[in-house]
């Protein structure tokens, strides 16, 4: 099993990952990441975390997911991501970011985990 590449910092703003050194905003996977871009997607707060955003996590081995809400829980999730999610099988976790990070870490160690992590608001 590929493990996943564990966040070893998270303040507003910043995040420190494994391999992938510092950023803003990550996608996370079995075997690395990379930044995650909104504007590939046109992701905004509002609706929020879209089906696209999670295809890259699924096409990676991801079989739980975990997706930050930021810091002050202003991501949303749409609920066609929810669903796609749901009919794969996949277990999913939707929490603040610093919870998002802990949830995240603990799984990696044992599980193929993805993740989008907002490290703002």
């Amino acid at each position: 099993m590929m493990s996943s590449p564990r966040i070893t910092r998270i303040a507003w703003g910043q995040m420190e990952v494994e391999g992938l050194g510092v950023g803003k905003d990550f996608k996370l996977y079995p075997g690395g990441g990379r930044p995650w871009d909104w504007t590939e997607t046109g992701t905004r707060h509002v609706p929020g975390i879209q089906p696209e955003d999670v295809q890259e996590l699924l096409a990676r081995g991801s079989e739980v997911i975990v997706l930050s809400r930021g810091m002050l829980l202003a991501l949303q999730t749409r609920p066609e991501t929810l669903a796609l999610l749901k009919a794969k099988g996949v277990t999913v976790y939707v929490e603040e970011t610093r919870a998002a990070v802990e949830r995240y870490n603990a799984l990696a160690a044992h599980v193929p985990v993805g993740g989008l992590f907002h490290s703002t608001c």
